[in-house]
């Protein structure tokens, strides 16, 4: 199965809605879409598709006469207290509505002091989150979240993983020779998801997507069962386009 992606990454996304966030930043009376043009610099076209993901997202508000400014969520970051409390609520938000938007159960995953961890899990009755059967930190070799993490490591940290996390044979499709899973993850191209085709677990396909807010590693994944494989190609896509304002979350 070939899954493709467009040139535009969650990443690239970001830095634009940073730069866009920055230059609305101060403006109570708003600014007209001409203007936040020539402030950003924006490359054609982006500015449109990101102003109205803002205005969902909450962060950038569009005036009655047609002009923007920062919105509710983007003035709570100033004055909030408690704003780990508030970033985790926004963070599961987000992941909730990712979930209903590919239908499948989402999962974010992150690498650090060198081991993997799933963060967030956003699942529902008919969107079951995949059973962990084995300790996710113990199969990074076998999932699509795991691929994804070590695929965003350098050639030693990878190396070190491997020392010591042994790749076990999980099911009949498990990659536990530690050179072949190297090179898988060496030719992986950056802007397609991972997959985990029954890898870890017999009836269940994943994909994921990086999603590094600075030197942070982490990743997006999703979950479906076999008889719905005819999605995979679809969700995944929908998954890797639609990560931007999780990433934004997080940095955030």
């Amino acid at each position: 199965m070939t899954l493709t992606s467009g040139a535009s990454t969650p990443h690239r996304s970001v830095q634009y809605a940073l730069r866009l966030l920055e230059a609305l930043a101060g403006h109570l009376h708003g600014l007209p879409e001409e203007e936040l043009a020539r402030r950003t610099a924006l490359p054609p076209g982006h500015l449109s598709r990101l102003l109205p993901m803002l205005c969902r997202e909450g962060y950038v508000e569009r005036l009655g006469d047609g002009t923007y400014t920062a919105g509710a969520s983007l003035r709570r970051l100033g004055a909030d207290g408690d704003r780990q409390r508030r970033r985790e609520e926004r963070l599961q938000g987000a992941l909730d509505a990712l979930r209903e938007s590919v239908g499948a159960a989402v999962y974010l995953g992150r690498y650090q002091d060198g081991e993997m961890s799933v963060a967030h899990i956003s699942a529902a009755p008919d969107t079951p989150a995949v059973h962990q059967w084995v300790d996710f930190r113990s199969a990074a070799h076998a999932t699509a979240i795991g691929k994804c993490l070590l695929g965003q490591l350098d050639h030693d940290g990878r190396q070190d993983h491997f020392s010591r996390h042994k790749a076990a044979r999980l099911t009949s499709r498990t990659i536990t020779d530690r050179r072949v899973l190297l090179s898988s993850l060496d030719r992986q191209p950056a802007t397609m998801p991972v997959l985990d085709l029954q890898e870890y677990a017999v009836g269940t396909l994943c994909a994921a997507v990086p999603l590094t807010a600075g030197s942070a590693v982490g990743c997006l994944a999703l979950s479906l069962p076999l008889r719905e494989a005819h999605r995979l190609r679809q969700a995944a896509e929908a998954l890797n386009d639609r990560a931007a304002p999780t990433l934004l979350t997080l940095v955030l």
